[in-house]
């Protein structure tokens, strides 16, 4: 009896292997096609990919959602809890493609296919104000660095020791987010840590006591990978061609400044500031500030993010020019909104958005969203007439009046006299209102991502998650 379970196992075995070759030797395009589902593995982290209120976000998220659209298919998106997980899963055939601002490096370029580059950002050393920062290899001495297990910075790392740096000493952390390795620096546990630019600079904000010390290599291009094999290259060549179509269009810079355009704009005073507020001074008005979002059906973050900006969430505040209050109303704009007490932190409250919600009513309703809010913004501050003549600008100049990134370049050119002669209603603090809208949509960025539930623990794995995709949903009998 055990020799006839044996002899039925190993066959049920070789069955499986033989199926598992067929499914990554075939054409992994046409797969996708023919189940209509693009899988895509990624990392959970701000720059990438998280759930928020309104589901799935994020830069990669978000570009993936477009090939997908492009494909003419559904899209899966399967979370990697480290990177060894994420390159384990296209290995497997288990995703289509890694999705995750990963830096190309020699060991994954012999390992896996890869698109072009659709961005690029270089490795930094990261530091804890209060020590002795490092401006070079040779400052780093015998310092321990922090750096993600299987991530390109240990690869480099390896290199560099091997090219004469012998006294160069790492940790590799188990993970796939390089706030892992930022949460550890802060909290005293290693001396110094290397991630990639482009997240810092976004992450940093919750990190306002860590720095850049200085950077370890040139940019890397930023890729996607697709599993190994002749099976992925017309994969491969549709991921370039969508790629390519993107950046020609200006619709990828676009994505990104959507995404990353308000990063690095406070200084890291400024994000310590908020930081301390968000655990002081944001909980007495949380629910207010809520309750006012739900009334005017708007995002309480973005409403939350605006009172910040313009009286830290202080209801007494009170300027040299006598705008008063937490949403710092104008004695007009307050009799117009029907505020009658602007230091009420409920009626100020309420006056701020109904008025930024009558702006945004007032913009052309081809100025479509996210655009259409930070452009609203940029009125509230400056005002509709001179956002207009920043519009008219941008027109001249061959920009398009309906994109917030090519009108906030021409904002700023309201203060020189060249520009604001030729417009109706004449010079402006351009560039404040600038940096007004950017630091909202900083505080909006933070703030949102504190409330996304990126911890939730990973899903039960079923059996069914690592068969082969022939055998999924098949019932086998007992043998």
């Amino acid at each position: 009896m055990n020799s006839r379970f044996s002899r039925a196992r190993t066959l049920l075995a070789a069955a499986l292997i033989s199926l598992c070759a067929a499914c990554s030797d075939g054409d992994r395009l046409d797969r996708v096609l023919a189940r209509g589902e693009l899988v895509v593995t990624t990392r959970n982290s701000p720059t990438t990919y998280y759930l928020d209120k309104n589901g799935a976000a994020g830069f990669e998220y978000d570009l993936a959602q477009l090939f997908a659209e492009d494909l003419g298919v559904e899209l899966k998106m399967r979370p990697a809890f480290s990177l060894e997980a994420l390159f384990t899963h296209l290995r497997r055939g288990e995703a289509d493609i890694a999705a995750a601002g990963l830096s190309l490096s020699a060991r994954r370029e012999a390992d896996f296919a890869h698109s072009e580059a659709y961005a690029s950002q270089a490795p930094v050393v990261i530091y804890k104000t209060g020590n002795a920062r490092p401006r070079s290899l040779e400052d780093v001495g015998e310092r321990e660095l922090l750096v993600l297990r299987d991530s390109s910075h240990a690869e480099t790392l390896r290199s560099l020791r091997a090219s004469g740096h012998a006294q160069l000493k790492w940790r590799d952390v188990e993970g796939a987010d390089s706030m892992e390795l930022l949460e550890m620096l802060e909290a005293g546990d290693g001396a110094l840590a290397i991630v990639d630019s482009g997240e810092f600079s976004v992450q940093q904000s919750f990190y306002p006591r860590l720095a850049v010390a200085f950077e370890l290599a040139d940019e890397q291009p930023m890729v996607w990978y697709m599993p190994p094999g002749p099976g992925s290259e017309r994969l491969k060549a549709e991921v370039d061609r969508f790629i390519r179509a993107l950046r020609d269009s200006g619709q990828l810079e676009q994505m990104r400044e959507q995404h990353f355009g308000h990063a690095a704009v406070l200084s890291r005073i400024d994000s310590h500031t908020f930081a301390r507020n968000m655990s002081r001074g944001l909980p007495p008005y949380r629910d207010m500030i809520r309750r006012v979002a739900e009334e005017y059906q708007m995002d309480w973050h973005l409403l939350a993010a605006i009172a910040y900006q313009e009286s830290h969430w202080d209801p007494l505040a009170t300027s040299p020019t006598g705008v008063r209050g937490m949403m710092m109303l104008t004695s007009p704009t307050a009799r117009e909104m029907g505020v009658k007490d602007r230091l009420d932190p409920l009626q100020s409250l309420r006056g701020g958005a109904r008025y930024l919600k009558n702006i945004q009513r007032r913009l052309p309703a081809d100025i479509l969203e996210p655009d259409r809010t930070w452009m609203a913004l940029a009125a509230y501050n400056i005002g509709m007439a001179h956002l207009e003549d920043a519009r008219v600008i941008t027109d001249r100049q061959g920009g398009d009046p309906h994109q917030w990134s090519d009108v906030m370049a021409r904002l700023p050119l309201l203060q020189k006299r060249q520009f604001y002669r030729t417009t109706r209603y004449g010079y402006a603090r351009g560039r404040e209102a600038v940096t007004y809208v950017q630091n909202i949509r900083h505080y909006y960025s933070i703030l949102q991502w504190q409330a996304s539930p990126v911890d939730q623990p990973a899903p039960p794995q079923q059996v069914q998650d690592y068969l082969p995709e022939q055998l999924r949903g098949v019932r086998f009998r007992a043998l």
